[in-house]
């Protein structure tokens, strides 16, 4: 017993990993050290003490996440009268732009996710917005971005050769190397049969808000980043 150095040991701490022989010990090192006794879910393990125990440990506690998470977003907060006044804020704010916005019942990720706002005293949206780069496997997701904001400034900071972020310059590689006449920003079209999907293509000299006039948005606008020698398989809406 690492506590009173007199009995053999019957207890392990889940937490620090102390030896205990009685019940009075663990609680004397539980006062000493401070000690809640409930194991460390996330502490380190190395890969050479990590064991299939530990593998189950660690599903069991991404599951435990999970049904938090849920339960967060079932809680009546969410789904409390303003709440909902804000999403028919935001549908309206957008039907006055000309633009169908779609929301999804709670529990969808793209519900969850979406952090579009609308700024009253600046009259203009600040969209939750997805980047998707296909030749290079990538996506990034925007926070806060302006809709006066022109797409071909939205990308400098992914594939402008002097903008952009080494590392993730170094990751769209392909985007970088090749002319800017190259790049082709789509949106796919929402509401079509699987069968019959289709793109639209977006101008980058222009704003986001004018790219999205006319369109149906759900939760918040997927842009696709394409090279035009290598979109065959993404029908742009026309051809």
């Amino acid at each position: 017993c690492e506590t009173c150095s007199k009995e053999e040991a019957k207890y392990r701490c889940p937490r620090c990993m102390k030896y205990s022989c009685s019940l009075l010990c663990v609680r004397k090192h539980k006062l000493a050290m401070s000690c809640n006794g409930v194991r460390d879910k996330t502490a380190f393990v190395s890969v050479n003490e990590f064991t299939d125990l530990n593998l189950l440990s660690d599903y069991r506690f991404l599951e435990d996440v999970g049904r938090t998470a849920d339960a967060a977003a079932r809680h009546c907060i969410v789904h409390s009268p303003a709440a909902k006044r804000l999403l028919y804020c935001l549908r309206n704010k957008a039907r006055g732009r000309n633009i169908e916005l779609k929301t999804l019942p709670v529990g969808f990720t793209k519900r969850r996710e979406n952090s579009t706002t609308f700024n009253s005293v600046e009259n203009k949206f600040y969209w939750h917005l997805k980047l998707i780069f296909p030749h290079c496997h990538a996506e990034y997701t925007l926070k806060g971005v302006p809709d006066d904001k022109t797409l071909a400034d939205i990308l400098k900071p992914y594939i402008d050769p002097v903008e952009s972020d080494p590392v993730v310059c170094q990751r769209l590689k392909i985007y970088t190397v090749s002319p800017q006449s190259d790049v082709r920003i789509l949106m796919k079209i929402e509401n079509r049969n699987r069968n019959s999907v289709r793109y639209n293509e977006l101008d980058a000299s222009r704003s986001l808000l004018d790219n999205l006039k006319g369109k149906v948005i759900i939760e918040y606008p997927t842009l696709f980043v394409v090279l035009k020698t290598l979109k065959s398989d993404m029908v742009v809406l026309g051809q």
